[in-house]
């Protein structure tokens, strides 16, 4: 029997090229006030890298990318074909 590939999680863009594994993600921090600016919109823990990575793209953003990479429902409660479960929301 032939040795298996291990197959790896998908890459989530955190914006200006720069990209994590999703499995690998285990904090999202949205930036407030005076941190936000030039670009700088969410931290992003992750595991095996001591500092925050400071990602261009909103919380939300990267949370619904990172849901469906790894499988689960969205975190803002919209179904998988991206159509609102109940009213569209406002923000």
């Amino acid at each position: 029997m032939g040795a298996m590939a291990r197959a790896t999680s998908p890459l989530i863009a955190l914006g200006y090229g720069k990209f994590v594994r999703a499995d690998r993600v285990y904090a999202l921090v949205p930036l407030e006030g005076h941190a936000r600016g030039d670009g700088r919109r969410t931290l992003v823990h992750v595991e095996g890298i001591d500092e925050p990575i400071v990602a261009s793209r909103s919380e939300g953003a990267i949370a619904e990318d990172l849901a469906a990479a790894l499988g689960q429902d969205s975190p803002r409660g919209r179904r998988s074909s991206g159509a609102p479960d109940g009213p569209e929301p406002l923000f």
